[in-house]
């Protein structure tokens, strides 16, 4: 059993940034890696950013290559998304994921809303 806890969501107005913070417990010796999907209403959850365990690579949505940045503190089980320059389309539910070999792990979400 894998838990994981999302922070760092708000309100924030167009421009602005917010760290997301995603700390996972428990079984979490298989990692294989962790990452963040979010969902806006009305629209199906959508991939946003991953990073491996081995810290080798990571991958971003279009949509938010040069504004997000994910990373992973090495001494925790903890992954991390930097939000800069917020537009109104980054509005959403964000979710942490953590993926093992076989399943997959998912947070609660935490809400990002982006005001104009």
């Amino acid at each position: 059993q894998v838990q994981l806890a999302e922070s760092g969501g708000g309100l924030v107005q167009a421009g602005g940034s917010l760290r997301l913070s995603c700390a996972a417990s428990g079984r979490t010796f298989r990692t294989y890696g962790m990452g963040w999907f979010r969902q806006a209403p009305g629209k199906e959850r959508e991939f946003v950013a991953a990073i491996d365990w081995s810290g080798r690579s990571t991958s971003y949505a279009h949509s938010v290559k040069g504004r997000f940045t994910i990373s992973r503190d090495y001494s925790k089980t903890t992954v991390y998304l930097q939000m800069n320059s917020l537009n109104a389309e980054d509005t959403a539910v964000y979710y942490c994921r953590l993926r093992t070999g076989e399943d997959d792990y998912w947070g609660q979400g935490t809400q990002v809303t982006v005001s104009s």
